[in-house]
């Protein structure tokens, strides 16, 4: 069930983060290349940091009055094959050490943010921009709990295919 507050969401967050580090914590730039259907672990952890600061794009230009593009401009919600495959590309030079760097930076931005945010600004009504119900909370709650949650699912099943 998604959180209807700003203490329970850092609480999820601080959590759910919590569980991925200490899954990728002692993983070696070897085994951040063990894979699934050609996603990698590193791939992963890139795409959660990646994720997070496209959901602080999608806030900032709500908040401005711009037009927001769900997922990115160029993409829809049916081209997340595509978008995520390029988006490995586009992160292909990125190293494990920088991959799991950039999500230790992004999570402290997420934290950050909702800690400067009160319950109204995060739940009070639907975020600006995003054309739908979804409060900025519940937008934050995907992007870093839930995509927490979902990597670390991903990561124990590609570390299980290897034992």
């Amino acid at each position: 069930m998604a959180c209807t507050n700003k203490s329970d969401l850092i609480a999820l967050a601080e959590k759910e983060y919590a569980k991925l580090h200490a899954l990728i914590a002692p993983l070696s730039p070897a085994q951040s290349k063990l894979h699934l259907d050609d996603v990698s672990i590193k791939d992963v952890i890139g795409h959660r940091a990646h994720w997070i600061a496209l959901f602080f794009g999608w806030y900032r230009d709500g908040l401005a009055g711009k037009q927001v593009f769900f997922p990115a401009e160029g993409y829809k919600w049916n081209d997340l094959k595509r978008y995520n495959a390029d988006l490995r590309k586009r992160q292909a030079q990125l190293d494990w050490a920088a991959a799991s760097a950039l999500l230790q930076e992004r999570h402290d931005q997420l934290i950050q943010f909702l800690s400067d945010l009160s319950d109204a600004e995060l739940y009070g009504g639907p975020m600006k921009g995003a054309n739908n119900a979804w409060t900025t909370g519940r937008w934050a709650e995907a992007a870093g709990p839930s995509h927490y949650r979902s990597a670390a699912k991903f990561i124990r099943s590609v570390l299980r295919s290897q034992s």
